[in-house]
């Protein structure tokens, strides 16, 4: 099993009192916007924030999942890890992991990230610049 160290861009978070539910734990949504804030971290980090605000191409969630392991309670921190595992014309897939700072991995997930032109409504290659990016941080990436 893959640890946090294995992803290639890592976001700590602290946990917050209102992230439980009336079960006393983390609610399951929550890890879905823990999954998003390390997804926006890997692309401002790619560029692909500013290359969408300059050419109107940019990333859409095409489908992610998660699968549950330990629950997170309140007070903790985690790390949330992401990484790009395959590389396509138009598309490329993202694993996340979250540790825990009291329970180990408490999750795992992934997305489908589709490259998509905003003013056309269509997908589009994934830009030269990005894909570039994208590989100068997941050396040993599967491309198709």
């Amino acid at each position: 099993m893959l640890t946090i160290d294995d992803y290639s861009v890592k976001v700590s978070i602290p946990i917050e009192w209102g992230a439980m539910d009336s079960f006393g734990h983390v609610n399951n949504t929550k890890f879905f916007r823990y999954f998003e804030t390390a997804r926006i971290e890997y692309f401002t980090r790619i560029g692909f924030i500013e290359e969408m605000e300059r050419s109107k191409v940019g990333p859409i969630l095409a489908s992610t999942s998660a699968k549950f392991i330990k629950p997170l309670f309140y007070p903790d921190n985690i790390q949330v890890g992401t990484r790009v595992n395959n590389l396509n014309s138009n598309k490329f897939t993202m694993d996340y992991l979250i540790y825990s700072d009291k329970s180990g991995t408490v999750a795992i997930g992934e997305a489908l990230i589709v490259v998509f032109n905003y003013e056309s409504s269509t997908k589009s290659p994934i830009p030269p610049k990005i894909r570039k990016n994208i590989i100068s941080l997941e050396p040993d990436l599967n491309q198709k």
